[in-house]
């Protein structure tokens, strides 16, 4: 399929189609980085098991209503998904306490939050992806109120659906990061990526984490985490 290079970010390449204007190719790729790209490395197998992830997660989703930029997978790494110009709002779900809930707040890591917490960050890396909130967004004119209350309505479903999700695999969801865009019909549908790289995932039992704070925090067993979610989700 002939395509041609539209944006190459920290995980994944952006390909457009000639022959297909309203689709894009997703292409996830084996680099990792965290803290803003400060960090950098190349794990074995990740673009593979991330599109194999998000193929299962975006599809769970879609069969329960929530509009998503996913069409098909293509390869190993690659999917087919619809064109979108992506919201610059980064939209965060917390359902228990880590990374910045806990340096910011001073939650102990681990505590359950007694109802999802939803943030904002705008999606900047000139600015490291600050936190914001909607007055900011509405400023920016990023988004429009009625957008905005569509995209955490979406949120909250999603996460209702992802604890369920997890849990019937053994899985704890910690807290994830969700991208939205808005199609050529000017609608918000949920586009990116879910995956150990968008998401906290804790083992139900051990509370062993199975995501890419494996990477940030040099615990070890990256691509063996990631295989174990892949493994669970199959």
């Amino acid at each position: 399929m002939d395509r041609k290079l539209l944006y190459e970010g920290k995980a994944k390449r952006i390909y457009s189609i000639p022959d297909k204007p309203g689709m894009y190719i997703q292409e996830f790729k084996d680099d990792a980085t965290a803290f803003n790209g400060l960090k950098k490395e190349q794990i074995k197998n990740k673009g593979v098991l991330n599109a194999s992830i998000s193929t299962t997660i975006f599809r769970y989703l879609m069969q329960h209503g929530i509009p998503t930029h996913f069409v098909e997978k293509l390869s190993d790494t690659e999917m087919l998904v619809k064109k979108v110009k992506i919201v610059q709002v980064e939209v965060v779900c917390r359902n228990i306490a880590a990374g910045s809930l806990v340096k910011r707040y001073g939650f102990k890591e681990g505590t359950e939050m007694k109802q999802p917490i939803v943030e904002y960050y705008f999606k900047s890396d000139e600015l490291g992806d600050p936190l914001f909130t909607e007055e900011h967004v509405f400023a920016l004119e990023l988004a429009t109120a009625d957008e905005m209350n569509l995209i955490k309505e979406l949120t909250l479903k999603i996460n209702g659906l992802l604890l369920k999700f997890f849990s019937e695999r053994k899985l704890k969801l910690v807290d994830f990061k969700l991208e939205f865009g808005r199609d050529d019909d000017g609608n918000i549908i949920l586009a990116d990526e879910i995956s150990p790289d968008t998401c906290r995932l804790w083992d139900s039992e051990t509370n062993k984490k199975l995501d890419k704070d494996r990477f940030r925090f040099d615990l070890g067993g990256v691509e063996e985490a990631y295989e174990e979610i892949n493994k669970r989700l199959s």
